[in-house]
């Protein structure tokens, strides 16, 4: 194929709410350029960038997916991006690399609360800047166009103007007006346009729009605008020529008109990204760092060939034969068994042959130019966020940051034979899905999966069976309680053992009291004198630190609490080591039943983020959760609410906050400190451990 340069490539980021058709839209628009020889659907598995299993059988998107379309002599690279909340954070790696996002609206249910989460990514990288809107579904019972495109300017503002309009409505939609040329056309079931005379019919609403798009292309020009003021309209080379300085500075928001299934409005909708979009050279230079240390200085690059190379990986696709690296050139021409540096991993990595990527399928390519969007095989050192270098030109791309897990499942193998596969197949997902968090909690000793939902962690259960034949079960991770204790109490511990030959003996006398909260373990030799010999007093220490360690009252370790060893006894015979570690455990054990020790739980730091009209009944409910509201702020139109609540109260939380928002919300926690938790609930967690057979008996040896 042709080897496209940086200003025949357009990289669209396809993002919106979930189920708005965004992959119907990348197929139509592959299969208008020539790609296959059928439309792919999402609902027969043939969609060309739902390739994965469970993308399939759950016909949603769960990834970003990457092709392209070579369309007027351009390359136009699309990448297909999920938008049900729990995993739409994969848009933003997409939009990290796209100098073009491309909203898909419902033209049925209008613009979803996705859409503006993902507008909102959209924000965060000025390279996506431009925007295109595409209102789908048009062919479908009550589709209201003028609707949703009323509700476009009321949530993204008045620039949002029609490039084209609908000809008929809901299943007598049959094309569309293009409004800068104003021609209309109606289409074949091939995606074919076929030029009719412009309706009579809505003649007035085409010729304003029309007269719109003409003010809003002479307002982001200060010429244009004079001339326009002149003459009251703009020739149409000034319009024309104006429409993409107007995109580029964001004054105009194209908004189309289509049906990806019926293959409507498709064909305008690729000439006016092969004539409006920007070209990767078009949004200037690129903002970089020197190197991935803390504190390297900041520097720009522009995307162009006379740089030298550099790449940002966004995409790691783990296949049995190897990795796919997909990455985005930002800088230089890359060319096939090219050796780079992986800044970030001090690595030198040899490419091997270049591909393009067309979902699922891959395909050589000698060489590829700035702005580009590639793929390499079987890199060893490289995965996603990495950035690939000339090492003689340092330059490093920051990676997209994704959100701390919003909830956590303790993950257990069904098997030994699935517990031996385990880590490899985990370690396998996790380079694919960069939203997964997976660790071992050396406190609960569990493994722990995290992720954005439960719909998220069920589908890599899922694709841990299905794909790498790995059953596991999934629980609640535990609460790591404490423990601690109220009162100053002195006590012996006294340990004595007589056997027929040599016997063990060990005497000691303690006094514990309680620390401030977070104030650990102490241990003070306050033993003056012989009393214990010195090498024997540490081993009080160490019994009282391992009786610590299994709890006082439901097997939690013990702190906040300071020993002073202050007297005891020996036997220069029978003690040794061993002797006196038992007599601390059981110093211990007689403390136990006289300083009221008490259960403290983990109390977790929330903060909320969510549409203000929801803020009452969110703060209603973390009360409900036993929490304390800190505060409340406002960002935009969103609500912060800050509040601290016990752990054990949300670990089911996501689920009712999707419910209260509608899935606009979000919320991070980390822990703030222990607290001493209520009688009520310390005595169910008593009774737990007990039939659990957590609280044991100290051995009497």
């Amino acid at each position: 194929m042709k080897v496209y340069t940086t200003q025949e490539i357009r990289n669209l980021g396809i993002v919106g709410h979930g189920d708005a058709g965004k992959t119907s839209l990348v197929a139509a628009m592959l299969y208008a350029g020539g790609v296959g020889t059928r439309l792919g659907r999402v609902d027969d598995g043939t969609a060309p960038t739902d390739f994965d299993e469970e993308e399939i059988s759950r016909k949603i998107s769960l990834n970003l997916a990457s092709a392209y379309v070579e369309f007027q002599n351009t390359k136009i690279n699309l990448i297909d991006t999920p938008g049900y909340a729990s995993f739409i954070a994969n848009a933003r790696p997409a939009l990290r690399v796209c100098e073009t996002a491309l909203f898909v609206i419902d033209g049925v249910s209008g613009v979803g609360v996705q859409t503006e989460k993902a507008w909102e990514y959209a924000d965060e990288f000025k390279r996506a800047r431009p925007r295109f809107f595409v209102v789908n579904k048009l062919d479908k019972e009550r589709a209201d166009f003028g609707a949703t495109l009323n509700a476009l300017r009321e949530t993204f503002g008045r620039g949002c103007v029609p490039f084209t309009l609908p000809i008929g409505s809901e299943k007598n939609f049959r094309g569309v007006v293009d409004v800068i040329h104003m021609k209309a056309y109606e289409f074949e079931a091939n995606g074919k346009a076929r030029e009719i005379p412009l309706p009579d019919e809505g003649r007035g609403y085409i010729d304003e729009t029309h007269e719109r798009l003409i003010e809003m292309v002479a307002e982001a020009d200060d010429t244009l605008m004079e001339h326009f003021f002149d003459a009251g309209t703009l020739t149409d080379d000034e319009f024309i020529g104006g429409i993409k300085k107007a995109i580029l500075s964001g004054v105009l928001t194209p908004v189309f008109a289509a049906s990806a299934t019926s293959m409507i409005g498709i064909a305008p909708l690729l000439e006016a990204v092969a004539a409006y979009a920007p070209n990767p050279a078009d949004l200037g230079a690129v903002k970089a760092l020197t190197s991935a240390d803390p504190g390297a200085e900041e520097v720009e690059r522009d995307v162009t060939d006379s740089e030298t190379p550099a790449g940002y990986v966004f995409r790691t696709i783990v296949e049995n034969f190897g990795k796919i690296t997909i990455l985005k050139i930002f800088s230089g021409a890359f060319k096939s068994d090219a050796t780079l540096y992986n800044i970030g991993k001090s690595a030198q990595e040899r490419l091997g042959p270049l591909h393009l990527v067309q979902g699922k399928t891959v395909e050589k390519v000698g060489e590829a130019h700035a702005g580009d969007i590639i793929a390499v095989l079987k890199l060893k050192e490289t995965s996603t966020g990495d950035t690939l270098c000339d090492r003689g030109a340092p330059i490093y791309y920051e990676p997209v940051n994704f959100p701390e897990p919003a909830i956590n499942f303790a993950i257990e193998p069904k098997s030994r034979a699935d517990e031996d596969k385990l880590s490899g197949a985990i370690g396998r997902i996790l380079e694919e899905d960069q939203q997964l968090r997976y660790h071992r909690n050396d406190e609960t000793k569990e493994f722990e999966l995290g992720g954005a939902s439960q719909q998220h962690i069920e589908t890599v259960v899922a694709k841990l069976k299905n794909r790498y034949h790995v059953e596991v079960a999934l629980h609640q991770p535990k609460v790591p309680y404490r423990e601690t204790i109220k009162s100053r109490v002195e006590v012996q511990g006294r340990h004595k053992k007589q056997t027929g030959g040599r016997g063990q003996f060990g005497d000691c006398k303690c006094i514990f009291e309680p620390l401030e909260r977070g104030g650990g373990f102490e241990f003070k030799d306050k033993i003056f004198g012989g009393a214990i010999p010195q090498q024997w007093r540490p081993a009080v220490e160490k019994g009282i630190r391992d009786a610590a360690g299994r709890g006082a009252i439901a097997g939690y370790p013990l702190v906040d609490f300071k020993v002073e060893l202050i007297d005891g006894s020996y036997h220069t015979v029978d003690s040794d080591d061993l002797s006196f570690q038992l007599a601390g455990r059981k110093a211990f054990k007689a403390m136990i039943e006289k300083a009221h020790p008490v259960l403290l739980e983990p109390i977790m730091h929330v903060e909320v983020l969510a549409p203000q009209e929801c803020s009452g009944d969110i703060m209603g409910d973390l009360n409900s959760r036993r929490g304390r509201i800190q505060g409340m702020d406002t960002k935009g139109s969103q609500q912060i609410i800050k509040a601290l609540a016990p752990m054990s109260e949300m670990l089911t939380y996501p689920s009712t906050l999707n419910s209260i928002t509608a899935a606009r919300g979000s919320y991070h926690m980390e822990f703030s400190h222990y607290d001493e938790a209520p009688v009520h609930i310390a005595q169910k967690i008593v009774q737990q451990a007990v039939a659990e057979g957590r609280v044991r008996k100290e051995e009497e040896d």
